[in-house]
């Protein structure tokens, strides 16, 4: 018989591709997942791993295990769903992760209702980029992520995903008070081609959004700054710094110095939370998806 705990470790080793990664993702030592592919390789009387440099790479045969042990794994959380789901009771663990804003906006409210009302429940959670959430619940170790994409630009979620929306985020652009556009009702990003930008860093979702919006209104973005959270992003704005986009969700206190204006064409942010399509039935999953819309209903 093979052991479902090796499997599991030869699953995470093939997804993360390497030992230090399986061990991360399953949250023990890189010894212990080395000493449970040596049983694995043991029982099943073939090599599964060959040195690879300083790491390793699967065989043709841990390849083969690899691929029958996720269809395994994503059959015995179908079983756990359903009996969770017959049982109607919301226990075990859940893990969840949700982009910087999102995680402040929204995480307090939610987990505290979580806790409150399913005391059996244990929650860890953490601060993810969307990509970065999204690729944790393919590869199982997540169970829940909120993520987001902007109503120009959808993200493109992976086969066996499901979603479900938590809320539409309008997104303002921040300026110092004595800008000369920080007194109108309302403005457009075509009016900002001469202002320094306070942005995301590079290569990450929002960042890529916000050039390809102002490209696409003939503005050539002037990159000044970049921050990864709004607060910081908005204390560079109240330094004079630049500008930058400030969604609502996470956003206040906004600090002195700084305003904020609509856009003329309303901008917003797609607030959503995805989890994999075998753990559907899972009570904990649905009533995590309640408590983040819940949250999301006091946004504002």
């Amino acid at each position: 018989m093979l052991n479902l705990e090796r499997l599991r470790t030869l699953d995470a080793l093939a997804r993360h591709g390497s030992v230090s990664g399986a061990a991360e993702g399953l949250h023990i030592t890189t010894s212990a997942v080395s000493q449970q592919l040596s049983k694995l390789e043991r029982e099943v009387g073939q090599r599964l791993l060959a040195k690879n440099g300083r790491g390793v790479r699967l065989t043709d045969a841990g390849r083969l295990l690899a691929e029958h042990a996720a269809r395994i794994l994503s059959q015995v959380e179908l079983a756990q769903s359903d009996l969770e789901a017959q049982r109607g009771q919301v226990v075990g663990e859940l893990r969840l992760s949700a982009f910087p804003t999102a995680a402040r906006g929204l995480f307090p409210q939610a987990l505290a209702a979580l806790r409150e009302q399913h005391p059996a429940l244990r929650l860890r959670s953490c601060e993810l980029e969307p990509e970065h959430g999204i690729a944790g619940v393919v590869r199982g170790d997540l169970d829940l992520a909120v993520v987001l994409d902007w109503y120009n630009k959808p993200m493109a979620l992976p086969e066996g995903l499901v979603k479900a929306s938590i809320l539409d985020d309008p997104a303002e652009v921040a300026l110092p008070v004595d800008h000369r556009l920080a007194g109108r009702d309302e403005v457009d990003l075509g009016e900002f081609a001469d202002d320094e930008w306070i942005t995301w860093g590079d290569g990450e979702f929002c960042h890529e959004w916000l050039m390809f919006t102002l490209r696409s209104k003939g503005v050539e973005p002037i990159v000044g700054h970049r921050a990864a959270e709004t607060h910081t992003q908005l204390a560079l704005v109240a330094a004079g710094l630049g500008v930058c986009i400030a969604p609502l969700l996470g956003r206040h206190p906004v600090p002195d110095g700084v305003v904020t204006v609509p856009l003329r064409q309303r901008v917003r942010r797609h607030v959503y939370v995805v989890w994999r399509a075998d753990a559907d039935r899972r009570p904990s999953i649905r009533a995590a998806v309640k408590a983040l819309r819940a949250a999301g209903e006091d946004v504002g």
